[in-house]
C-alpha cells in the first residue's frame, strides 16, 4: 500500500479521508497563501497545488501520495477565505444571511511525479439569520477556522445546497476519491 500524506491541519478533512476508508499521516503545508486573484477556482487550484508541492519538497518521495486542498466561499463577485477576526466573520455572516454563494473546492494529488488537479463548485443557500444568531454563532469560535466564517455541520445556516455535500466542508470526497482509485490502483 501506498503511503498517503494529507496536507492539512485541517481536522474535517482528515475526518472525510479517514471515513473514505483510507489511512494516512498528516504533513501540514508550509505555503502561506496570498491572494492574488479574483477568480475562485484559479485560487483554490493554485493554493492546494503550492500546499502539495511544498509537502512533496519535503518528503521528496515518488512512492508516497500528497493531497493538498484548499475552499473558498465566493459571493456577490468576491472570495471569502477565513475571517480575519470576529469582526470580519460577523460581516461574512451578515452578508451571506438570505442569500446564495457558491463554495470552491480545489485539490491537488501528487504521486510519481505526476500531478492531478481538480475542483468542485456547490451552490449554496443561506438562511435569514439575525444579528444575535450571529454573534452567538461567532462567540463559538468555530467560524473562525473556516471559508466563509462558516461549517455546514454547524446546522443552522443552511436553507439548502445543490451539490456535494463534502465539498462544502472542504474536501470533495467523490473526485478525490476517484483520483485515489486509479493512483493506488494503477
Amino acid at each position: 500500500m501506498k503511503e498517503i500524506i494529507l496536507a492539512s491541519a485541517s481536522p474535517r478533512r482528515r475526518q472525510l479521508l479517514k471515513e473514505m476508508g483510507y489511512s494516512f499521516s498528516v504533513i501540514e503545508s508550509n505555503y502561506k497563501e496570498v491572494a492574488f486573484s479574483d477568480n475562485p477556482v484559479e485560487t483554490v487550484l493554485t493554493f492546494s497545488r503550492k500546499k502539495a508541492q511544498s509537502v512533496y519538497d519535503t518528503v521528496k518521495n515518488n512512492d508516497t501520495v500528497i493531497i493538498g486542498c484548499d475552499t473558498v466561499v465566493y459571493f456577490n463577485g468576491k472570495i471569502l477565505g477565513k475571517p480575519k477576526d470576529r469582526e470580519d466573520a460577523i460581516n461574512m455572516l451578515s452578508s451571506l444571511s438570505d442569500n446564495t454563494h457558491r463554495v470552491v473546492s480545489g485539490f491537488t494529488v501528487i504521486f510519481g511525479g505526476k500531478t492531478v488537479s481538480d475542483y468542485e463548485i456547490t451552490k449554496v443557500v443561506f438562511n435569514p439569520l439575525t444579528i444575535k444568531q450571529i454573534e452567538d454563532y461567532v462567540d463559538t469560535k468555530n467560524p473562525l477556522d473556516k471559508a466563509g466564517a462558516y461549517g455546514i455541520q454547524d446546522g443552522f445556516l443552511v436553507k439548502e445546497y445543490f451539490g456535494s455535500y463534502t465539498n462544502i466542508v472542504g474536501f470533495p470526497t467523490e473526485k478525490i476519491g476517484k483520483v485515489l482509485k486509479e493512483i493506488l490502483n494503477g
